[in-house]
């Protein structure tokens, strides 16, 4: 997973919709993958809390016979909390003031839940190998025997 494309992701969509302030991805166990959010916010407690509300609200879903579950959305006197699930795996939590523009964020979280999904399936990027022991450094410029390249 990379985790700077994660974290890019989570601030797009911030930037995308107006009055959203946090944002979290976290396991669907409550365990914190990554957070763009505010000090006063505890991170991994809205991570936990997040992913215990989303686990209630899946079943409430199935016992209503309505389908699988595609978000939660908590209101509250000084704004919204949503969760979207990620899959089977993975939650995205949104906060946000109460000017959030909650029907554009349930446009923008759709797109933004697939491409958190791919992201948290890719592998990590290779690192560059490390030279070994007498490994000679690459020259700085290109040999240019004829003077050509200036």
């Amino acid at each position: 997973m990379n985790h700077d494309a994660l974290v890019a992701e989570m601030r797009t969509l911030r930037d995308q919709v107006v009055g959203v302030t946090d944002t979290a991805v976290a396991a669907v166990d409550g365990l914190l993958i990554a957070a763009d959010t505010e000090d006063a916010i505890d991170p991994n407690g809205l991570a936990a809390l997040a992913a215990a509300s989303l686990g209630l609200a899946r079943r409430i879903a199935a016992a209503a016979l309505r389908g699988p579950l595609r978000r939660t959305v908590t209101c509250s006197s000084g704004g919204y909390t949503a969760v979207y699930a990620v899959g089977e795996t993975a939650i995205l939590v949104v906060v946000g003031d109460e000017g959030m523009n909650v029907p554009q964020l349930h446009v923008e979280a759709r797109s933004a839940v697939e491409r958190i999904g791919a992201i948290l399936l890719a592998p990590e990027p290779e690192p560059e190998p490390e030279p070994g022991p007498g490994a000679v450094p690459a020259p700085e410029s290109a040999y240019d025997p004829e003077g050509v390249l200036g």
